[in-house]
């Protein structure tokens, strides 16, 4: 391992080792309090722009394997860990998560107190970092940073958006085969690619969809004469990285989706669209929420739901004047679901496939199906 130097927009400085990629980047750190599931926080890439840090000590102890990507490739910045396990220990494991890393040119850190890096985050809210494995002085690590453009300025739906429409071939993974079931679909709907994970992917496909995965780049025009031609029965809107507030056309199109009256289904930063459609602009959390373990209280049920979380953004209290609140937040009480109330439109800004985490919001894919 060589040593990589980590320099903080709040004047942090910090030496540790490196196990991934090597070089300097430069981005938002956060951190995610998972205590499984690794590789698909790594392939997520709602993740991209950002480092992850890890309040799991241990992590690499399983290895990494193709079935698990939530993605082509790997997304984020790099990931910050206590301790790295380079040897793994699974039947499953097809390769070190080191040597992901590498591949897709992702930093690793490692030997850092991410207790105190947790903490720090906490505290201060998420922020700008840079870390490099070539520069290792202050003052010259201070000048990447502050000459980088800020997460919130760089459109990263560009790059992870997928270049070529296409069906999506599996359906729930099956624990006693280790393989992913066969679609059995009833209802057909596009899936606006903005970063999404192949775990709602199968769980739509789950829930009796047929989807057709579409560049960003589509235009609501194409999408509205599919709809009309009974092509499809409705639209679904990904998770995806980065500042909802710059991405103004994807805003546009989805109001045109909203007008024509198309059921749509919003997961994460789509349900952050559909507000800002709605005309309620998003606010950014102090350090957003990350991980496996956040209660959500069902709203029409009363039942509580620990769900997966990953996002830094959240939509205003004044939504309440177009949409019915479906679910909330029992950590700060921001609104995790809504219900529109003049459209076919439903949106939740956990992530109920649960990819990785608990499986308790499944149902909500049913209920999309249900609305078609």
């Amino acid at each position: 391992m060589q040593k990589v130097s980590l320099y903080f927009e709040n004047g942090l400085l910090l030496e540790a080792k490196s196990f991934g990629a090597e070089g300097t980047s430069v981005g938002e750190v956060v951190f995610n309090t998972s205590l499984t599931g690794y590789q698909e926080i790594v392939t997520d890439p709602s993740y991209a722009g950002q480092f992850v840090t890890f309040t799991m000590p241990e992590i690499g102890n399983v290895g990494c394997n193709a079935q698990d990507m939530e993605s082509q490739g790997a997304h984020c910045k790099g990931i910050i860990v206590r301790s790295y396990q380079e040897r793994p220990s699974n039947f499953r494991s097809e390769e070190t998560l080191a040597s992901l890393l590498k591949r897709e040119n992702v930093l690793g850190i490692t030997q850092v107190d991410t207790r105190y890096l947790t903490k720090m985050l906490r505290d201060e809210g998420a922020m700008m970092m840079v870390a490099s494995t070539e520069i290792h002085e202050e003052a010259a690590l201070k000048k990447v940073l502050e000459s980088a453009p800020r997460i919130e300025e760089i459109n990263y739906i560009e790059q992870v958006s997928t270049k070529e429409a296409y069906v999506h071939a599996h359906a729930r993974y099956n624990t006693d085969t280790f393989a992913y079931n066969a679609p059995e679909t009833t209802k057909k709907i596009l899936a606006l690619d903005f970063g999404v994970k192949r775990n709602i992917l199968n769980e739509l496909t789950h829930a009796g969809m047929e989807v057709t995965v579409v560049p960003n780049a589509i235009t609501a025009e194409e999408i509205i004469e599919k709809f009309e031609a009974k092509v499809i029965d409705g639209v679904f809107l990904s998770n995806g990285p980065g500042d909802p507030l710059i991405l103004k056309e994807e805003q546009e199109k989805i109001k045109k989706l909203i007008a024509h009256k198309i059921p749509l289904f919003g997961i994460c930063l789509g349900h952050q669209l559909l507000s800002i459609a709605h005309g309620y602009d998003t606010y950014k959390l102090k350090f957003g929420h990350h991980g496996g373990n956040h209660p959500v209280k069902n709203e029409m049920t009363g039942s509580v739901e620990i769900t997966a979380q990953n996002h830094n953004y959240n939509v205003p209290e004044s939504i309440t004047e177009v949409a019915t609140v479906t679910h909330t937040n029992l950590f700060d009480q921001t609104i995790e679901g809504l219900r529109y109330n003049d459209t076919p439109t439903m949106s939740v800004q956990h992530h109920p496939e649960a990819s990785p985490g608990p499986h308790e919001s499944a149902y909500i894919f049913g209920e999309f199906a249900k609305m078609l």
